[in-house]
């Protein structure tokens, strides 16, 4: 009797834990999405409340909304109205994240989600069920709206589960609270220009804020501008209405504010007013444009691109020519790099009209764009080696330099193909152009491409400003021969670049072959055309360069690479497991990277793979993960889009001290992730 009596209690037990839990629910028709409702805990006597979770799962890139869900979507809802003896019904809202699809902004969350719920009963006394059917919407290029018929009745005695507990305490940390540490100060309406100002302070000064508002009936808000100066912060919102006659004046607009170690949520009357020309809303925008203005002009020195300009000087300085002859070449070139950057812009608005994952430097993700780009490179290389020269038949030549307009053609590839060799070396500078090109209007992302096409083309456009200054370079001589086989060295040291990139894709004997034969095809020509001697000298002069930069390496090695370490015990980049590590009291580094990525691969053997940065990630409470972009995916691509970012690399340190999270510089320093890792502990 004992043991029957005993195992009726378990089961009663095991029935009760059933009853306080719904399940995961999910629709034969859209199995993407799964959603749970689930109690925590017993009845809260002190406020007759019971707490509850609704859990909500999406798989892939499926998004959910917000109960401000933007331009586009709408909020999900419940109808409870079925329930028996539920007198109210309390939502609470995690801190959403901002999406931009087909030039329409909404907010809302991806991946997993969970909502705390308060429900209170009418008469504490009496059982009570919560009968309620859930219309959620859920959307990636399409959207679905899928109803949930939740049915969860509620125990006033049910023993506290600590698992589920601690899924809502964490949920309820990401709530917005009452502000208490954020005060409102001057908030306007300017009809005319449709804009909404709203001034904050925040005496511990601001770092990285966002600012939301609810929409309204008639009224959605954009993302705003915000311009911070010590505890000071504005924020100024583009209106968008279906109402002409919209009027926000005095109207109570409800604001989410969120920062580091900050989530507050107020609530202030908008008065009529009219808002001076400020540069809030250009200095950002004039910032990107001088990065992209600044970064184009870069890109001439980096590796990729310099032997181009040195070939045009090279081909300039050929032959005696007049103004009209130095300067068309060079505006063409111009040119030709100006189509790039309007087409690769196209590109970008095609595709992000289309809904379909972009990001800068994507297509070096391609195996056959590499191959393409291989090809060239070594043929111009071995070209310049004098291993072949092509001779078009002498009418032919005739023809096509009497002709109007000859040569025109490539002397605009010659600055498209310096355009496409130029992506994978754009460093932070083009970065953050084109983060802020894709997060902004169709008119601000061709600005800011253009800039940085004009950035490129500036050396150009100088020389054919002044193309008397090519005759002030060294006449042509035996110099030109060693200056092209430099040239030819550099296109070389990109062909090899390249053909590290494709090992992946053709194997590492078949790369190592390849790369064999590229280097030994410029010292057969070397000893074909010019003898022993020249190839004495031409292996002198690598061994000798060799020389000096291992000698440059050894002498600054403290300052800049210490001995090889063993490579950090990374992890693939897990989104959901980042929420449990952090609750779990770890620290998460993540890193997005891609072999094709110059700066990425400056930040991991500058900084990463060096102590101080090192021996902190390795310590057990650090976890580390990596995103490798070096392949298109999907998941990545994603998580950088809903960060603002559009290009690599990226960083980011989590931690119980930052649980949303901070992002690092492009270029990392150590003082700035000890810094992170420090603040996230």
């Amino acid at each position: 009797m004992y043991k029957f009596f005993s195992l009726c209690l378990l089961l009663l037990a095991t029935l009760s834990v059933q009853a306080a839990d719904t399940g995961w629910l999910q629709s034969p028709e859209h199995p993407p999405v799964q959603v749970r409702l689930v109690q925590n805990g017993p009845l809260d006597n002190s406020s007759g409340q019971y707490a509850a979770l609704l859990q909500v799962r999406l798989a892939d890139d499926w998004k959910t909304y917000w109960r401000s869900p933007g331009e586009g979507g709408i909020a999900p809802r419940l109808d409870w109205q079925s329930s028996d003896n539920i007198r109210a019904f309390d939502w609470r809202w995690p801190l959403p994240d901002r999406f931009h699809l087909l030039g329409i902004e909404t907010q809302g969350y991806q991946h997993d989600v969970n909502f705390p719920v308060y429900i209170t009963p009418e008469n504490p006394e009496t059982p009570a069920t919560f009968n309620a059917t859930l219309t959620l919407p859920s959307c990636t290029t399409i959207c679905v709206l899928t109803e949930y018929s939740l049915s969860l009745p509620l125990q006033a005695d049910l023993a506290l589960d600590e698992t589920v507990n601690h899924h809502f305490q964490q949920a309820l940390s990401q709530v917005p609270r009452p502000a208490t540490r954020v005060q409102a100060g001057d908030w306007q309406w300017d009809e005319a220009k449709e804009l909404v100002s709203i001034t904050l302070s925040n005496e511990a000064g601001w770092q990285d804020p966002q600012i939301f508002i609810d929409d309204t009936d008639t009224a959605v808000f954009s993302q705003p501008v915000i311009t911070t100066n010590g505890s000071h912060l504005e924020a100024r919102f583009t209106v968008s209405s279906w109402d002409p006659a919209l009027n926000l004046d005095g109207e109570a607009l409800i604001v989410t504010v969120a920062d580091e170690s900050l989530a507050e949520e107020l609530s202030e009357p908008v008065a009529q007013g009219t808002l001076a020309a400020t540069a809030s809303a250009q200095p950002g925008l004039l910032m990107v444009l001088g990065y992209a203005l600044l970064g184009g002009l870069i890109l001439n020195i980096m590796p990729c691109v310099l032997p181009v300009l040195g070939l045009k000087l090279n081909t300039l300085l050929l032959g005696e020519r007049s103004r009209a002859q130095v300067r068309r070449p060079l505006l063409l070139s111009a040119a030709g790099i100006m189509l790039s950057f309007w087409g690769l812009a196209a590109f970008m608005l095609a595709l992000t009209w289309s809904g379909a994952q972009l990001g800068w430097g994507i297509q070096f993700q391609q195996p056959g764009f590499i191959g393409f780009m291989l090809a060239i490179t070594a043929l111009f290389s071995l070209n310049l080696f004098g291993l072949f020269e092509i001779h078009l038949p002498s009418r032919l030549s005739t023809w096509l330099a009497t002709r109007p307009g000859g040569g025109n053609s490539s002397h605009l590839l010659q600055g498209m193909f310096a355009t496409l060799l130029a992506t994978p070396c754009s460093a932070p500078f083009l970065g953050t152009a084109v983060a802020a090109a894709l997060a902004s209007s169709p008119l601000v992302l061709i600005a800011i491409f253009t800039g940085l096409g004009l950035g490129m083309a500036l050396p150009w456009l100088l020389l054919a400003a002044f193309p008397g200054f090519v005759r002030f370079m060294p006449r042509p001589g035996p110099w030109m021969v060693k200056v092209k086989w430099l040239f030819g060295l550099m296109l070389l040291a990109t062909s090899l670049w390249l053909l590290s990139l494709l090992s992946a894709t053709l194997g590492s004997t078949l790369s190592l072959l390849l790369a064999t034969l590229l280097v030994i095809l410029p010292l057969w020509s070397l000893l074909r055309r010019h003898g022993m001697r020249a190839l004495v000298f031409g292996l002198a002069g690598i061994s000798l360069t060799g020389a000096v930069l291992g000698g440059v390496a050894l002498l600054t090695q403290e300052r800049w690479v210490t001995p090889a370490k063993p490579e950090l015990p990374w992890q693939p980049l897990d989104v959901a497991r980042i929420e449990q590590e952090v609750a779990a009291g770890n620290r998460v580094f993540v890193d997005i990277t891609a072999d094709w990525c110059i700066t990425c691969q400056a930040n991991k053997v500058g900084v990463i793979q060096r102590d101080p940065v090192y021996s902190v990630l390795e310590q057990d409470n650090v976890v580390l993960m990596q995103g490798d972009w070096t392949r298109p995916n999907a998941e990545i691509t994603d998580y950088l889009r809903a960060h603002g970012r559009a290009g690599i690399p990226f960083n980011q340190v989590f931690g119980p001290g930052l649980p949303s999270g901070r992002d690092l510089e492009v270029l990392l320093t150590s003082d700035k992730v000890i810094s992170a890792l420090e603040a996230a502990q």
